[in-house]
């Protein structure tokens, strides 16, 4: 019987900020789902799982073989695609034997697995990667293949616990279905931690990991898939809200009670001083109605502010429980692009890796545009030509404004050393701190989550921080390449993403598989890149 569980499981970052706390978990086999605000802790959980972090406090039990399938960092770019299947040394160690060596260095690197050749071939074939040969160098490999290559390696090993992380980053349609197929058939334990609604309709149950705002980690499970959790949470929110506003009304009930209580009481102080100021009851009398008074008044307003603090108390905690659904609305006028005006030119361009024909794009004015095509076809390699970083094979790019790309690594804007304040301030040095301010709070980075350091910032957040980066700098651009970037980002981050870029005045050029960001983008056309017709 596979099973995972964890107890008290605790572990806080090096800056003080709590990662998680106290977490008990009790899973057994089946198809679990992980969601959560991005931050909320989602990927720390899997790696504490997963043995890659210890916590400081806490066990964690694991029944049967665990596969882990992170989010980053992807496989070394100098490696093969053997390599990436974690078997590289003991295929070119057969191929060694096969061609005649008798090197003990070889056999020990094969040791039992003479049929690595055959689970290879297999395993690429299970997740359509059938034209990947063991021996190519992933220089040449797209992102989605690259993903899918990280999960057909886990799956050599033949895990009764899978434990994936964001697994449909970067697949184009295909790699989604074979990876829906994966999920809806395995026979073992899933954890899978994921922004994908349709992936999600797969699972048995949803658990939302979330963070109060004193840091404290709890996890909620709902039972069936992604639409029946969303629907659970709305009727929750429904209720959340109504009591809410019942709280803050009993809350303005108390405080105008305890207005009227203090201004009797004030009322009936005057009247005593005044009557023994007068003489009128003997001094020892009066004296002692005095005392009984002030006692009597201490106990009355007394009870008025402990209603008016427990008052508080459930309007605070009401309030807690109805989450935050703030709007991104920014001012970028500086980003503005003249309607006719030539923003970049593509001729016959045959980008530096993949299989694409030769194609002609010319942006103009604020265009936004999809680029499409399968995984591999070379749709990273036309962005980073336009940017310059990898000349294509053939053709030209051209680009005629300032522009910022948004690569699938998010690297290159933060410097992890920095507060994603400071960062911001590097890229905009010339913004006043409020406006600054205010526009990371939209991204949603308000007071002290602004000062946080970007290196300890989840991959949801880092892209958000290097959005705001992006769309604050100097000069502001007027050209944003975005290469899948609604990878790591919860629904919340990805609604946050759209409004945005609604707020955007440039042309737009993205790279997406995620049909339903898409469709919010308005998008001007979709442009296909295609495979050479044979001749």
């Amino acid at each position: 019987m596979t099973a995972l569980h964890t107890s008290d499981l605790t572990l806080t970052w090096p800056d003080g900020t709590p990662a998680v706390t106290g977490l008990d978990l009790g899973l057994g086999p089946g198809r679990h789902g992980l969601v959560g605000d991005n931050g909320s802790g989602k990927s720390t959980l899997l790696r504490l799982l997963a043995g890659e972090l210890v916590a400081e406090r806490g066990s964690v039990t694991v029944d049967g073989r665990l596969g882990y399938v992170a989010q980053a960092p992807l496989p070394d770019a100098g490696g093969t695609v053997g390599d990436a299947l974690g078997v590289g040394p003991a295929l070119r160690a057969l191929a060694a034997i096969e061609a005649g060596s008798v090197e003990v260095a070889d056999f020990d690197a094969v040791g039992e697995d003479w049929d690595v050749a055959e689970r290879a071939e297999a395993a690429l074939g299970r997740l359509g990667l059938h034209r990947l040969e063991p021996g190519r160098p992933l220089a040449e490999v797209s992102g989605g293949e690259l993903s899918l290559l990280r999960l057909a390696g886990v799956l050599l090993h033949r895990p009764d616990v899978l434990l994936l992380d964001e697994p449909s980053n970067d697949l184009d349609g295909a790699g989604r279905e074979r990876l829906t197929d994966l999920v809806r058939g395995w026979p073992g334990l899933l954890l899978l931690a994921s922004h994908d609604r349709v992936l999600l309709e797969e699972v048995d149950d949803v658990g939302e990991l979330r963070r109060d705002r004193h840091g404290a980690t709890s996890l909620r499970w709902y039972g069936g898939g992604w639409s029946a959790y969303v629907a659970a949470v709305e009727a929750e929110q429904d209720a959340a809200r109504q009591a809410a506003t019942t709280a803050a009304a009993d809350l303005r009930r108390e405080r105008r009670d305890l207005v009227r209580a203090r201004t009797a009481l004030a009322g009936r102080a005057r009247t005593a001083a005044k009557a023994e100021r007068e003489k009128r009851v003997p001094k020892i009398v009066a004296h002692g109605r005095r005392m009984q008074a002030q006692e009597s008044a201490g106990r009355y307003r007394g009870l008025h502010e402990d209603r008016v603090e427990a008052a508080r108390e459930r309007a605070d905690a009401a309030e807690e429980r109805v989450r935050e659904d703030a709007v991104v609305e920014l001012d970028l006028p500086a980003t503005r692009v003249p309607e006719r005006r030539e923003v970049a030119r593509l001729e016959a361009l045959v980008p530096a890796y993949g299989d694409a024909a030769p194609l002609d794009l010319v942006l103009r004015g604020p265009e936004r545009v999809a680029l499409s095509g399968p995984n591999g076809i070379g749709k990273t390699s036309v962005l980073r030509a336009l940017t310059g970083e990898l000349p294509p094979r053939s053709g030209t790019a051209r680009v005629h404004v300032p522009w910022r790309m948004l690569d699938q690594t998010r690297s290159g804007v933060l410097d992890p050393a920095l507060s994603v304040a400071a960062n911001a301030r590097l890229a905009a040095p010339g913004t006043e701190e409020e406006r600054l301010r205010g526009s990371l709070a939209r991204f949603g980075f308000r007071g002290r989550a602004a000062e946080r350091t970007a290196a300890v910032l989840s991959g949801g957040e880092r892209l958000r921080a290097t959005l705001a980066c992006l769309l604050l700098g100097e000069p502001a651009p007027q050209l944003l390449l975005l290469d899948e970037p609604t990878n790591d980002l919860d629904v919340s981050g990805v609604r946050r993403l759209v409004e945005a870029l609604a707020s955007y005045e440039g042309a737009l050029l993205v790279v997406s598989h995620d049909e339903a960001f898409l469709a919010d983008l308005d998008l001007h056309r979709r442009v296909e890149v295609r495979r050479p017709q044979p001749s």
